[in-house]
């Protein structure tokens, strides 16, 4: 094996980044190295592309970008147990310390000290990566690369759907971006009755009915809580989950939803926000929840279970394939709006 692969690489401050040719990284004590076989565009790695204050702040140039993927382990360190050469992996991109309260109470993935693959780390943007042994997913041979390197977002919509125990419920996702988009698929796996998606983007809304929703709003265009009513009786949705980030949907997810329900809220504002609390929470008994991630690594099992059984299709929410060369026509399309999930191919 040669010792130079080609990966993307966030190389300086300000927009952009640049595919270039690296050292292939050496395979520590308690590490894999993977090839990889398939990757996948997140909103981070948007986020570190345009180089917004959140990356600003995290990111320490130069580094390789990406987080999410499928591959085959070629080398493993001495003090790695349970996993063999030619498994076929993914990675949880939590990596906590293993040693804060949190950690030792069955919470990883809030560890107080985390540190995240292709964040904190140099990432899977390349033919070649190393993962920390204790983020070690195996996968099962009969899931296609593509999908087992969408476990790692999926998870995050498996952990908000979880949330408000859907099954036999009526409920209202807000967002249907990439993770929004699995949140469909997974609450219609786990039986949910009738699901409402919120969605102002014209492409994502005809890829939201594509996922399994049966009534796709524009909030632009039309009165979102009236929507609910007449599609629940008057009743108002059982559940939500937020997954846009926007302050609006909040505020109407919150009043869509029956006295005694619950909510998930995955999205990130970029502030602060202004809710009325005392009517649209404490009076109406609605139970809140902040996802923060998967957990490790109950999640991953709902995943691959999910996947092997082929209770659900994540063909329609992959839109796009394109050589590790063409990322930056994946990033254009992140930054329009204009797509699914995007697999990189290295």
């Amino acid at each position: 094996m040669c010792k130079k692969m080609k990966a993307v690489v966030k190389d300086k401050p300000g927009k952009g980044a640049v595919l270039k040719e690296v050292d292939i990284p050496n395979c520590g004590p308690e590490q894999v190295l993977v090839e990889v076989e398939s990757t996948s565009i997140c909103g981070t790695d948007l986020h570190i592309y345009e180089w917004n204050n959140w990356a600003q702040q995290n990111i320490k140039v130069p580094q390789i970008m990406g987080h999410e993927l499928a591959g085959k382990v070629i080398e493993k360190g001495e003090r790695v147990e349970n996993v063999e050469i030619g498994d076929f992996i993914s990675a949880e991109t939590h990596i906590p310390c293993g040693h804060c309260y949190q950690c030792k109470t069955g919470k990883r993935h809030i560890c107080n000290d985390m540190k995240i693959l292709g964040v904190h780390t140099d990432g899977v943007f390349a033919k070649y990566a190393v993962i920390n042994k204790v983020d070690v997913w195996e996968n099962d041979d009969s899931i296609p690369p593509e999908f087992a390197s969408l476990q790692e977002p999926m998870g995050n919509a498996i952990d908000t759907i979880s949330a408000g125990n859907v099954a036999g419920k009526n409920i209202l996702i807000t967002g249907a971006g990439p993770v929004g988009l699995l949140a469909i698929a997974v609450a219609r796996a786990f039986g949910a009755a009738i699901i409402i998606v919120s969605e102002i983007n014209d492409y994502r809304k005809e890829l939201a009915e594509k996922m399994g929703a049966d009534i796709v709003v524009d909030p632009t265009s039309s009165n979102l809580e009236n929507v609910v009513m007449d599609n629940t009786n008057g009743i108002g949705v059982d559940f939500a989950a937020e997954m846009s980030g926007n302050e609006n949907a909040l505020k109407h997810s919150l009043k869509s939803i029956t006295p005694g329900g619950s909510m998930a809220v995955l999205g990130l504002p970029d502030g602060s926000v202004d809710l009325n609390l005392t009517d649209d929470v404490v009076f109406k008994g609605i139970d809140l929840h902040g996802i923060t991630g998967r957990k490790m690594f109950n999640t991953w099992y709902t995943a691959k279970r999910l996947l092997k059984e082929e209770l659900v299709d994540l063909s329609p929410l992959i839109t796009h394939t394109f050589s590790l060369e063409d990322f930056e026509k994946g990033m254009k399309l992140m930054e329009e709006g204009n797509c699914g999930k995007i697999i990189l191919k290295p």
